[in-house]
């Protein structure tokens, strides 16, 4: 098999520095990536130096190429060439591999799919090959002369490398020499062969003689080659027929220009924009982009959310006059609102006390997100999470998400997205 063009080297582009957080990659093959490189460099200080210079921002684009991932560091005024090289599997190897996969059905199934299941690694220990690095196969070499080897910007390029596998685990096979593509492609052609040849008939189902289990001869068998009328090449170019879909969802509304009707904040306006931003939301609850459709809403609570998504100023100006609170209360809610709708409203006016395991839950993410020396201290009252001494804070919502918040002056605002996971959270509210 020839090397095919998608297994060309890949670039990305640096990562900015960050103050804390996770340094190692929290999916399965990057946990099972940076356990395999801690366990064959298992030197504690280069590991510990090299998580700490990942999170400075000091390292350059990242190119991933088949054997080697290499960077530019930068330690003071100095710029080092870093590169970390595994071998390659030769196209036998990858051969075996395929073979070994197309075995199982499920492995297969989610590979043509486009996903890396975890169940891969079954069919590379039963090719007795190695996708993870390990003694002897991962090496490290970087001009900055340290003493130890591997240095900490080695170690350092390691980890950022899984913060892409989180995202992109197919660059394990891209190190080992097969771009994603070209993966697909000759597992395709693997299933093929066996379709042309017979060739999967399951070996434990053949008899001692070499008779299949209903009793024919097994190397008869194995000549049949495909059904009469069953063209196999054509079945795999063919193309699937596409499926209608819904329409897209258009633009939010424009900002209004003149009042129709010649009055400030025009209640027709008002009305037309209204229900156009009721109307997207359907659209987007029918299409899948929402979990639910919009809930019906009290005065405050359809106060709030017609001034936080009326593209008219005029409409907002208008609501805090006329709803009887401060001004300030209003824009603080429908800022709330724009983060996270109305569980985003009810985080910011209703506090509420989690369970001992919500608690422990958000707890034990913390500890797995961030390193033990540089996690803040948390000080945690019912459903808030505030760093000691710091002005800033994580609220976690009843939808199970973490709603980032930010003090000024003697209010606390909302400070962005809600995040899935209080790490991520954290590090973005630290971060800025």
């Amino acid at each position: 098999m020839a090397a095919s063009k998608d297994s060309g080297a890949r670039g990305f582009p640096a990562f900015p520095a960050r103050k804390g957080g996770r340094a190692r990659g929290q999916s399965f093959w990057a946990g099972s990536f940076t356990q395999a490189v801690e366990d064959t460099w298992p030197e504690e200080e280069p590991l510990k130096q090299g998580r700490a210079f990942s999170r400075t921002g000091r390292i350059g684009p990242i190119a991933v190429g088949p054997g080697r991932i290499t960077a530019q560091v930068y330690g003071g005024d100095e710029a080092y060439t870093t590169v970390i090289t595994l071998r390659e599997l030769d196209d036998q190897e990858w051969e075996l591999l395929w073979d070994k996969t197309a075995d199982r059905p499920a492995v297969t199934e989610s590979l043509l799919a486009g996903e890396l299941p975890e169940d891969l690694l079954e069919a590379v220990e039963d090719a007795r090959l190695r996708l993870l690095p390990g003694y002897g196969d991962l090496d490290a070499d970087c001009d900055c002369d340290a003493l130890d080897h591997p240095c900490p910007h080695a170690t350092a390029l390691c980890y950022q490398l899984s913060w892409h596998l989180d995202t992109d685990p197919w660059l394990l096979l891209l190190v080992r020499g097969r771009g994603a593509g070209e993966a697909v492609e000759e597992l395709k052609s693997e299933l093929l062969l066996r379709a042309m040849t017979g060739g999967d008939e399951e070996d434990e189902e053949d008899g001692e003689d070499g008779e299949d289990a209903d009793g024919t001869d097994a190397e008869v068998t194995l000549q049949k080659g495909p059904l009469p009328g069953v063209d196999p090449l054509s079945a795999w170019s063919r193309e699937a027929s596409p499926l209608p879909g819904l329409p897209s969802l258009p633009p939010a509304p424009a900002g209004a220009g003149e009042p129709v009707t010649g009055i400030e904040a025009d209640p027709l306006e008002q009305l037309v924009a209204d229900a156009a931003v009721r109307a997207r939301s359907l659209l987007a609850y029918a299409r899948g982009l929402t979990d639910a459709p919009a809930p019906e809403l009290g005065l405050w609570q359809d106060t709030v959310r017609i001034a936080a998504t009326h593209p008219d100023p005029r409409v907002a100006a208008r609501l805090r006059q006329a709803c009887g609170r401060p001004s300030e209360e209003l824009d603080r809610a429908a800022e709330a609102w724009r983060t996270g709708g109305a569980a985003g409203l009810e985080v910011l006016e209703r506090a509420w006390s989690p369970s001992a395991q919500e608690t422990a839950r958000a707890r034990a993410a913390l500890s797995a997100g961030w390193e033990a020396d540089e996690l803040p201290e948390l000080q945690v009252q019912g459903n808030h999470w505030t760093p000691a001494g710091q002005d800033i804070q994580l609220r976690l919502g009843r939808d199970g998400r973490w709603y980032p918040y930010r003090r000024r002056a003697d209010a606390w605002w909302p400070a962005g997205a809600p995040h899935g996971d209080p790490s991520d959270a954290l590090v973005d509210l630290t971060d800025d």
